[in-house]
């Protein structure tokens, strides 16, 4: 799409509908931007509260002097709370930000709807609804687009920017061109359940949900492996409690059903007994964590000191691991390297990367005792590594295994053998699921990225990390994966089997 488009100028009024945090700080954007804001609600009062809310935070930032008191007045001047729907007759541009409950959507779109002019934008904040049934039910379908914020939206820079089938190309322009001018980063996607953020995302919770369901390891030690291996701001479980389980299932639930209930978005039946047991997390006061003020701190399972080993033997090319023959070097280990294929030996011991096999299966191809160990954002920076032993593999050979990742500074995490391990799993099924996004057209390899790092703080977007490590490792995790399942939730995308075979990367360099 043509992103040169003007935006809306800003003698164009904006009204917003929904006056909760969501709402009021959509409003807050647009009052910053310059425009005159309309806040309406249903709720008696509550449009006044919302901006009460941003008077508040405004007032906050002017103490902590990032904002003048002339710069906050400026900005509240601007938002005028009304108190009925045909207040906002005037408006360009109207966004709603109400529960998501696409008949009730409807229903308020259309009363405005026939307040409004025929040039009026009508965008819905939507973070999981078809906008293409929404539009469908309106007069004007072609005047309707998603216009999805991420929370809190004045932080936040992300807007996705859907276009439903009778989305008009100028609607949704001209949006793309408002978001940017109101300092946010837009994305183009097409309608699909999840959008980009909801369904790319969808693996980060699945696959540590999965683990957690097979005892793999506890939810703090993979929040830990997740942050200080993978480089993601905070853990799945930890990110679950914050969103609140009942908010988290349902969008999940709502992308499987918009899926056609394909196994891949299957919610996991341990955040539905959450949910059915009011422990939705840090609003409720307990989740996968206990936030009660006298509660015991949670902590990852560390492993006790191993020895250091003397030397280690390199055998062939490490892949993505490759940084850690210069880091053994530094630790003061002597590397005799050989060739082979890929794996570091100490004494009868094998250390090697995760391929998605489990350790047990490794020892069996192998022929030793095999411990594998996690894929890392950065071998240099991680701070913890999470490892696992086979079946066969002793005492020994994982304290061998620990003592070696212990002398390069790291704290080691020992998990169950479970297939692909942590950050490894987790990365493929991101960048799988973010190349079957882009394989079915929802949107381009660079705005999912742009999303994945922008709407939720990834450390790497998804497939430019599919191309730093390989396409092909990423399908071989997934194959894997899938041997050991025997389940369809572990298929490659066409897209990134392409990419596999071919070698030819996401992201072409300019």
């Amino acid at each position: 799409m043509n992103e040169q488009v003007a935006p809306l100028p800003r003698e164009v009024s904006v009204a917003v509908i929904g006056a909760g945090t969501m709402g009021s700080g959509i409003a807050l954007v647009a009052a910053t931007a310059g425009h005159s804001v309309l806040i309406y609600d249903g709720a008696p009062g509550a449009a006044e509260a919302g901006c009460k809310r941003q008077r508040a935070d405004l007032e906050r930032l002017v103490t902590r002097g990032k904002l003048t008191a002339a710069e906050c007045q400026d900005r509240l001047t601007r938002l005028q709370p009304v108190e009925s729907l045909s207040a906002l007759a005037g408006a360009g541009l109207v966004i709603e930000a109400i529960v998501e409950n696409l008949d009730i959507k409807v229903d308020v779109l259309r009363k405005v709807e026939e307040l409004t002019t025929p040039k009026t934008i009508l965008a819905t904040n939507t973070s999981s609804l078809s906008v293409t049934a929404l539009s469908s039910r309106m007069d004007r379908p072609g005047r309707v687009v998603g216009m999805h914020f991420f929370n809190p939206a004045p932080s936040l820079p992300l807007v996705e920017v859907v276009s439903g089938r009778l989305t008009e190309r100028p609607v949704a322009e001209t949006i793309f061109a408002t978001a940017k001018a109101w300092g946010k980063t837009p994305v183009h996607c097409a309608s699909s359940p999840g959008f980009i953020v909801n369904r790319v995302a969808w693996p980060f919770y699945g696959e540590a949900l999965r683990l957690i369901s097979e005892r793999a390891a506890s939810p703090a030690t993979l929040d830990a492996v997740l942050r200080e291996t993978g480089g993601f701001r905070m853990g799945p479980f930890a990110l679950m409690d914050l969103i609140g389980h009942d908010v988290n299932f349902a969008v999940t639930r709502s992308v499987y059903e918009g899926m056609a209930q394909d196994p891949r978005y299957r919610p996991s039946l341990v955040q539905e007994e959450l949910v059915n047991a009011r422990l939705l997390g840090r609003k409720s006061g307990r989740g996968f964590y206990d936030y009660a003020k006298d509660a015991p701190q949670t902590l990852p399972a560390d492993y006790a000191p191993g020895p250091t080993p003397a030397e280690i033997v390199v055998e062939g090319d490490l892949g993505p691991a490759a940084a850690l023959v210069g880091l053994a070097r530094d630790a003061g280990i002597a590397v005799i390297v050989r060739e082979g294929a890929g794996l570091i030996r100490i004494d009868d011991t094998i250390l090697a990367l995760t391929d998605g096999r489990t350790a047990t299966e490794r020892t069996i191809s192998d022929g030793s005792p095999a411990v594998l160990f996690d894929l890392a954002l950065d071998y240099a920076a991680a701070t913890r590594m999470a490892i696992a032993r086979s079946d066969q593999a002793d005492d020994t050979a994982l304290a061998q295994a620990a003592g070696f990742f212990q002398a390069l500074g790291k704290t080691v995490s020992v998990v169950d053998d479970a297939p692909g391990l942590i950050v490894m799993r987790t990365v493929a099924m991101l960048a799988n699921e973010a190349a079957d996004v882009v394989h079915q057209g929802v949107a381009s390899a660079a705005d999912v990225d742009v999303s994945m790092l922008k709407g939720v703080n990834y450390p790497r977007g998804p497939l430019a990390w599919a191309d730093a490590i390989g396409s092909a490792r990423i399908a071989g995790v997934i194959d894997a994966l899938a041997r050991v399942y025997g389940e369809d939730r572990y298929r490659n995308s066409p897209l990134l089997r392409r990419r596999a075979l071919t070698g030819f990367p996401f992201h072409q360099s300019s």
